[in-house]
Order: structure tokens, then C-alpha cells, then sequence
């Protein structure tokens, strides 16, 4: 009688753990239960389709071509504070989009450093916006502009990494300076990126379950904010967002989750792994950082431009997480990719 019993408690925990770790369908966008598609698409060539939205001069007769990676919880309806003269001054035209699994681009259940870098590539060629192309990552955003650094750097005219999402298990950190960045980090957070990073599989269950404390981000902990940030977050929350009711729409796990998990999976390189894509100079590479960024350890950015001495750092001492918000820093931003 016991052995009965027994097999059908483990059958039974089994089946509630498989239920608990495995993520629900998305809802694809424009499937019978997903969301209508509302924005203009274009198909990859594996089935997927990636939303975008073209801003500035037209292509035709833009002398800049500027794409621009958003970050985490975000979408290709986020803007940057540019003004129209500066914008026409220089001809630049600018092409934002969703990532795989946002708004109302289509999940990509493989999705990595690698794939983010050749949806850009494959965005460009499907629009036909050139050969050669800059582009700007924000946040965790940065980590496809990695990507295209490593994987496609023929394709492009600069790049700039604007408070760029760091990995602390690159191998190329020191490991005390790795774990000093690590540990100022929320407790919470810490724990959030371990999972990613060593039991991805077990990922959609720890950012569901109420046990332990998730992502600070996501519980609207307002403690990992630095004073610059609360400031620039009040000025935004007095501006119409557009788009916030479609970044999640497909559901959080193909959004959010994905994004965590590709940025903190094993990487088939580091930083100081990549070569510089612009040895005569025809182009330039940027990293800029906040002085108070609590989110993004400063010290480990600026490990990395010390050791690759082709990228060019810039840190605002006063910043935050969000000062490209600021106008006057955001021109200074384009200014340095385009003519710098």
C-alpha cells in the first residue's frame, strides 16, 4: 500500500514542478488569442516579424542612419530627446524597433546575443537603409550592440553603449572588481541574474513564484534609483507616454524574462574578445556612463574602455541610469557618434 502512495506523491510534486518552471503559451501578436498588430512589420527570414518605427529625415536623404536598441520594459515608442533643428542640421534619419518578444515584435524562444545582432542586420537589409549603418544601444539594449561589435561589425558606422548592461561572469573582469559590482547590487537582483545565468531553466519559475523578492525593477523599488534618476523619472511621468500598454503584451516571460536570460547566458566571447572595428579610424566606438548610476557599477564600463583603447569613455559625473533623457546630453551623445 505505501509503495502505491508514495510513487503517486512523486508523480504529483514532479508534475506541480514541470508546471511551475514551464513558461505559458505567448500571445503571438496578431493570433487568434494574441493582441492585433498595430505597427508597420517587417518578416525575417525565419518566420518571425520584427515591428519598427522610422523617425527624422527620410531615408533617401539622410546623410546619418541611426538605429536605436531600446532597454529593458521598454520599446520602439521610447524617444530621445533630439531636437528637429539638429536633426535636419545633420541629416540623420533614425529607425527604432522592438526586440524580439516586445511590443509587438514576435517572441524568439532562441533568442541570444547573437540573434539580437543579426535581427539588426536583417532589419537594415529588409528596409534598405544601406550598407553601413550606426547604431545606439540604452541599458541592457547595449548588449545586442555587443552583438554587432562581435558578429557584424562590417556593417557598421559607430556604435555607441549608453549605460551599458554589464555581465559579471565575463572573463574578463578581475574577479574582485566583478564581485564588488555584484555586490552592490540589491540582494534580490543578485539572485535574479545567478538564476539567469546558471539554471536558466528554472528562470519563469523564480520571477513567478512569492517566496523570495524578484527583480527590484519589477517590484517598484525605487531604492535602486539615484537621486538624478528620481528626478528625471518625475520630469518623464509629466510627458504622455506612448506605446507603454504593448511592451508586455505578448507577456511578460517572452519580454522581460527572455531578455534577462539572453543577456546572462554563457556568451561566446567577452569585450576583450572583440577586435576594433575601425582600425583606420572610419568610424568610432562609445561608451557612456553615470558618476551615480546605481544600476550599472560605473567602475566595470570603464575597466572595459581601459583595456580596449579603440572605445572612447565618456562618464557624465553627475548622471544616473536615465541621463539620456536630458536633452542637452543626448545631442552631445549623437554628436560624438556622427562627427566625433
Amino acid at each position: 500500500m505505501f509503495v502505491p502512495i508514495a510513487v503517486a506523491v512523486v508523480v504529483g510534486v514532479l508534475g506541480w514542478a514541470y508546471q511551475a518552471i514551464k513558461p505559458p503559451p505567448p500571445k503571438i501578436c496578431g493570433s487568434p488569442d494574441g493582441p492585433p498588430v498595430t505597427s508597420p512589420r517587417v518578416k525575417l527570414t525565419n518566420g518571425r516579424h520584427l515591428a519598427y518605427r522610422e523617425t527624422g529625415v527620410s531615408k533617401e536623404e539622410a546623410k546619418y542612419k541611426i538605429i536605436v536598441v531600446h532597454g529593458f520594459d521598454s520599446s520602439k515608442d521610447f524617444s530621445l530627446p533630439v531636437s528637429q533643428e539638429l536633426i535636419e542640421e545633420l541629416g540623420i534619419y533614425f529607425l527604432f524597433f522592438d526586440r524580439a518578444g516586445y511590443g509587438d515584435s514576435d517572441p524568439n524562444p532562441k533568442r541570444s546575443v547573437k540573434s539580437e545582432a543579426f535581427d539588426i542586420q536583417e532589419l537594415a537589409d529588409k528596409l534598405h537603409i544601406g550598407s553601413k549603418f550606426f547604431v545606439i544601444g540604452v541599458s541592457i539594449g547595449a548588449y545586442p550592440i555587443w552583438g554587432c561589435l562581435k558578429y557584424i561589425p562590417n556593417r557598421l558606422a559607430g556604435a555607441s553603449l549608453v549605460v551599458p548592461f554589464v555581465h559579471y561572469w565575463w572573463p574578463c573582469f578581475p574577479s574582485q572588481l566583478a564581485k564588488e559590482g555584484f555586490k552592490a547590487l540589491p540582494a534580490r537582483d543578485q539572485w535574479v541574474f545567478r538564476v539567469a545565468y546558471h539554471a536558466p531553466w528554472l528562470f519563469y519559475w523564480w520571477m513567478t513564484q512569492k517566496w523570495f523578492p524578484s527583480l527590484s525593477f519589477m517590484s517598484g523599488n525605487m531604492s535602486i534609483f539615484s537621486q538624478p534618476d528620481l528626478e528625471m523619472l518625475k520630469k518623464l511621468s509629466e510627458i504622455p507616454s506612448v506605446g507603454q500598454e504593448k511592451i508586455r503584451q505578448q507577456g511578460d516571460h517572452e519580454s522581460l524574462h527572455r531578455d534577462i536570460m539572453a543577456g546572462y547566458s554563457k556568451w561566446e566571447f567577452d569585450p576583450l574578445d572583440i577586435d576594433n572595428p575601425f582600425p583606420d579610424n572610419e568610424g568610432s566606438v562609445h561608451i557612456w556612463q553615470g558618476g551615480q548610476d546605481k544600476i550599472i557599477p560605473y567602475k566595470l564600463n570603464q575597466f572595459i574602455s581601459e583595456r580596449l583603447p579603440w572605445i572612447k569613455y565618456h562618464e557624465i559625473p553627475e548622471g544616473g541610469h536615465f541621463f539620456i533623457f536630458d536633452h542637452k546630453i543626448c545631442e552631445d551623445i549623437i554628436r560624438e557618434l556622427l562627427l566625433g
